[in-house]
């Protein structure tokens, strides 16, 4: 499909800085593809009652790090200054990343992170350059390893906010707990699996109350999540490859739910996007473990997920795709319109949706 079809204009008021207070106080536009009425205004704290007994709630627990470093290069006589974003965990000492002023790198080149003595038991974060790509990727090789890179990591980088937020403003330490979901757990993840972060404790014991459960799985979210398809065809788009695992015990009580009338409800597009990775074309789940690259547009017949709810996605991007393939692309214009009229904030701090597939 050409990519200009998923295209459209949002005010630049409309994209939120900050989460609403409290998180399950934001808006929910609900979408009943073909319903009466087919678009409602609701809120996030009104979902127990949207959804019925016996649906399952599958939520993504993976934890963003803080994987944006500062830092300067220390070899060749001369010091440059170097920011980098990990995206891609290789092994225990050895991260994928993308870095500004990748021209001053050269394969070989020591880069030195964060200030020095910042790390309470470390004097310095070193890294050697492994191998440079394209588009500034490069390949750095700590020179620690495992929980003790991990912590110097956490101490000396800061939370990868969008672009979108990253230019309006900078991280502050409030975005350590905004931008983690109630489920984090597992370290791995570069951006927030956001329609997470409209969960409360008490919508949680909410959803309990009537008997609707949550099942959790691990999407590590990478950086590609934020880039617009350039291509002017989608099938010209190369889709980034993120790691997700689904247990057996999740997959035999998703399925079991499901034979049993209960609904399978994605909470976010990395939740759905694994399930549907894991799933076969008779819509049974299975144990997952390893990387995926989905890329899901109109045309697509989902398997496993019957209900997504999620937040208001860029323009030709692959999430706005995603929610063109669920609902329907003329569905999905009119919904995205009457957000944007009807003054919904977007993006990863913003307002949600609630999708029934069409």
């Amino acid at each position: 499909m050409r990519s200009d079809l998923f295209d459209f204009e949002l005010p630049p008021e409309r994209i939120a800085l900050r989460p609403a207070e409290p998180r399950d106080s934001a808006r929910m536009l609900m979408v009943r593809p073909g319903g009466a009425p087919e678009i409602a205004d609701h809120t996030v704290a009104e979902l127990p009652a949207l959804l019925r007994p016996g649906d399952q709630i599958v939520v993504n627990d993976t934890k963003v790090i803080p994987a944006q470093l500062s830092g300067r290069r220390v070899s060749r006589g001369s010091e440059a200054r170097v920011d980098v974003t990990l995206i891609k965990r290789l092994d225990g000492s050895r991260w994928r990343a993308l870095a500004k002023g990748a021209r001053k790198l050269a394969v070989g080149d020591v880069v030195r992170f964060g200030e020095e003595g910042k790390v309470c038991f470390l004097s310095e974060l070193d890294a050697t350059v492994e191998d440079k790509g394209e588009e500034g990727e490069i390949t750095l090789s700590f020179a620690f390893h495992g929980p003790v890179l991990d912590q110097a990591i956490e101490e000396r980088g800061e939370m990868p906010l969008p672009p979108y937020i990253a230019g309006r403003r900078p991280a502050d330490e409030r975005d350590r707990t905004d931008y983690q979901t109630l489920f984090a757990r597992e370290e791995g993840a570069v951006a927030a699996p956001t329609a997470g972060l409209h969960f409360t404790p008490a919508l949680v014991a909410a959803l309990a109350a009537r008997e609707i459960a949550i099942r959790e799985v691990t999407l590590h979210v990478g950086a590609g999540t934020f880039l617009p398809v350039k291509a002017e065809d989608t099938e010209q788009h190369k889709m980034h490859a993120e790691w997700g695992t689904i247990d057996a015990v999740t997959a035999d009580t998703l399925n079991t739910a499901r034979r049993n009338g209960g609904r399978i409800v994605a909470l976010g597009s990395t939740s759905l996007r694994l399930l549907e990775s894991a799933a076969t074309e008779d819509g049974t789940v299975h144990p997952f473990a390893r990387e995926t690259s989905i890329f899901i547009t109109p045309g697509y017949r989902f398997r496993a997920v019957d209900v997504m709810m999620t937040n208001f996605h860029l323009p030709r991007s692959t999430l706005f795709m995603l929610v063109a393939a669920f609902c329907g692309l003329d569905v999905m214009k009119r919904a995205y319109a009457h957000a944007i009229a009807q003054g919904y904030r977007f993006y990863s701090y913003g307002d949600a949706s609630l999708l029934f597939r069409a």
